[in-house]
């Protein structure tokens, strides 16, 4: 780095800098200096080309040897230190104006009570840094930075790693301000066995499903989705406790119901992580599979579809057999190819849920 440093006009100079006039202006070599500092060659050499700091020995060596006061070299050193660390948190502002612009400051604002700050982008970085409890947005650009991304995702462009990463940690905050059990894995099979037989009651299940899990450890977060996350939710442990988090992406009773119940499956087979559109790999496909499995038994599903009667009453019918709400059917059915996205007869079955965020 060298005993000084210069940035935007603004110098910095190391206490060695200083040391270096002293030892050019006594005429003596800096073995000569070292010596009468009782100091080795190496340290004085390292010490005046600003590779090392000043510490309390040589400070309080070089008041005796000079007749300083030793706060007289502590606060060369401090005010040094100062001056770098603005330097750093310039440069770093720098960066995360770059990382600032992946985001709609509109989003947290009315999503989650941002103050109003109309074209005062740093101001705007310093609110999200805050909210988030980060020190810095560049952070959100690190794989690993909330949870561990799968292998599948190695592709990811660096806008929806950021997004990713601040979704769940908004999720995260959230968790760590509820109080729940420890997590009780049986406990949580229970309540999942429950939140099946509420897939009818489309205004009453939340509280209920989101209690069942608390009870058992497991806390819910739904967060409206921030665009271009490509994120369908998450799961990531916290203490005693598991967080799983979705987002209002897909609010339509099939996908809903599908993506809880696929993240519900990585914590059964204790994976833990973000779950992204169109990922792949064996813990994706095992997840998927956990959660067709729950929605719809398989052998009652084999039955059904072997009678190749798709109508709007057969599937309401089905449903009612299962005790499912009659939009997972659907779903499926579309999926499997069986029944047409398009098929606009199927309207009557198809629900969306509305998610209200509090604040």
């Amino acid at each position: 780095m060298g005993n000084y440093i210069e940035y935007n006009d603004t110098i910095a100079f190391h206490p060695g800098y200083y040391i270096k006039e002293l030892v050019d202006e006594s005429g003596l070599t800096q073995e000569d200096f070292a010596k009468r500092l009782d100091t080795t060659p190496k340290n004085l050499s390292l010490l005046i080309r600003g590779e090392q700091s000043l510490s309390m020995d040589i400070a309080m060596k070089l008041s005796r040897m000079l007749g300083t006061t030793v706060n007289y070299w502590l606060n060369l050193q401090n005010a040094y230190d100062v001056l770098i660390a603005e330097f750093k948190s310039q440069k770093e502002l720098e960066a995360e104006r770059k990382i600032f612009e992946y985001f709609d400051y509109r989003f947290f604002r009315e999503n989650f009570g941002l103050p109003d700050l109309p074209r005062k982008k740093d101001e705007q970085i310093k609110a999200l840094r805050e909210f988030f409890s980060v020190a810095t947005l560049t952070v959100f650009t690190k794989r690993d930075m909330a949870v561990s991304f799968r292998s599948s995702t190695k592709d990811l462009p660096e806008a929806s790693i950021v997004k990713a990463n601040a979704m769940v940690q908004i999720a995260t905050n959230k968790a760590l301000k509820v109080d729940a059990p420890k997590f009780n894995k049986k406990k949580f099979e229970t309540a999942v066995q429950y939140a099946l037989t509420l897939t009818t009651q489309h205004k009453e299940f939340y509280p209920l499903i989101k209690k069942a899990f608390m009870d058992a450890g497991v806390i819910w977060v739904i967060l409206p989705n921030i665009s271009g996350s490509k994120i369908n939710g998450a799961t990531k442990k916290i203490g005693e406790n598991i967080m799983l988090m979705v987002n209002d992406r897909r609010l339509n009773a099939d996908s809903f119901w599908f993506t809880l119940f696929h993240e519900i499956g990585h914590i059964i087979n204790g994976d833990y992580g973000i779950s992204f559109e169109k990922e792949t790999g064996e813990q994706e496909v095992s997840a998927d599979k956990f959660a067709e499995d729950c929605l719809i038994p398989p052998e009652e599903y084999e039955r059904f579809i072997s009678d190749k009667k798709f109508g709007l009453q057969d599937i309401r019918k089905f449903a009612n057999e299962i005790e499912r709400d009659p939009g997972i059917v659907l779903g499926r059915l579309q999926n499997d190819g069986f029944v047409g996205f398009d098929d606009w007869t199927m309207k009557p079955l198809r629900h969306k849920y509305m998610v209200k965020m509090s604040i």
